[in-house]
């Protein structure tokens, strides 16, 4: 064995070995890190030949800023929740969903979405795995509208970028609209609607078994979750943010109020049709939703824009074009868009 592998090994051993005390260090390293964001952004931008206060200046600052900021949050974020996850497997989400009445497992399956790590890339499994556990279809939609949409990913960058009353309230609406449209898509009773070979699927038991893991074992958990979503996003964090840099740095101010503006009736249904062909996630989106609102946009025309992007983009219904039938697809959309609507009127009229 040479000298770096018998280095390396204690260090790879030491949160099983001492997982609270690494926690520990851990959270102090990335509070310091988070701490010098700030000037060290203002410092790159000042070494470069570029006017601060000149448009590319503004922009670069923005994006010098955000980029190790999200990361930062995402990273932070996605490792304790993926330490939360180990007590969420697939089995025991569905175990807790099956036999539940209407009504209240919609409300069980949306909060369960918040705290397990499915997005829409997951929906043919996620809806084959609950199919063969007996957890009804309206359920099932509410878990999978809150899944991708009300996440922990969402809800730490907007508590980051614009603090606890944002997130609060898009906690609540996210919640609000995962649980109706569930309700309503299982009063429709449109089962007949999913392809014919997933209701031929034989049903199987909701059982699962606790593996009991070690505190180390889930600090190993949240590191595989840090590889698994980040090493997956990151490409779409720096597209957001550039994206976001240039609306923040270039775009005029009256120009995105008079897109997405209160006064505009037409603006919250325009956002959800620019949301709806786009193809990112929270951690992508978000930093485009601060650039907006930096710029004069409504929160309320903001807000729908997101849920779109996040919760009805257009590569997510291919992939649930697999497991349902047009009808249903399309009572999906509209039934979840209507939420959307209903929930960017609301605000900008009350805000």
């Amino acid at each position: 064995m040479n000298t770096a592998t018998r280095i390396a090994t204690p260090v790879r051993q030491w949160p099983q070995r001492h997982p609270a005390l690494f926690l520990a260090v851990a959270a102090v390293l990335w509070w310091a890190l988070y701490q010098t964001l700030i000037p060290a952004s203002e410092a790159l931008v000042a070494a470069l030949p570029v006017d601060r206060n000149s448009h590319l200046g503004s922009a670069l600052q923005f994006f010098f800023y955000d980029t190790p900021k999200v990361l930062l949050l995402l990273t932070g974020v996605v490792f304790v929740m993926g330490m939360i996850n180990s007590y969420f497997t697939p089995e025991r989400t569905r175990a807790l969903l099956a036999g539940r009445s209407e009504g209240a497992a919609n409300v069980l399956a949306a909060l369960l979405g918040i705290v397990t790590p499915f997005c829409s890339c997951s929906a043919v499994p996620l809806f084959i795995g609950f199919v063969q556990a007996g957890v009804p279809l309206g359920v099932t939609f509410s878990f999978l509208i809150a899944a991708p949409m009300v996440n922990e990913v969402a809800l730490a960058l907007l508590f980051g970028l614009f603090g606890w009353k944002i997130a609060a309230l898009y906690l609540g609406l996210g919640l609000t609209v995962a649980i109706v449209a569930g309700w309503v898509i299982g009063r429709l009773k449109m089962e007949a609607y999913l392809e014919d070979w997933v209701r031929e699927i034989p049903k199987m038991s909701a059982a699962f078994q606790d593996g009991g893991l070690t505190l180390g074992d889930r600090i190993q958990a949240g590191f595989a979750s840090v590889r698994e979503i980040v090493g997956k996003v990151w490409p779409y964090i720096l597209a957001g943010i550039a994206i976001g840099a240039g609306i923040h740095g270039w775009v005029p101010e009256n120009f995105m109020a008079s897109i997405m503006g209160k006064q505009a009736w037409w603006s919250v249904p325009l956002a959800v049709l620019i949301g709806v062909p786009m193809y990112t996630n929270a951690a992508g989106v978000i930093p485009i939703v601060q650039a907006l609102l930096a710029k004069g946009a409504a929160l309320g025309t903001v807000l729908a824009f997101m849920m779109s992007v996040i919760a009805l983009s257009f590569p997510e219904m291919v992939i649930l074009r697999k497991v349902l039938k047009m009808r249903l697809i399309a009572t999906f959309v509209a039934v979840v868009a209507s939420g959307i609507l209903v929930v960017g009127y609301v605000f900008n009229w009350v805000l």
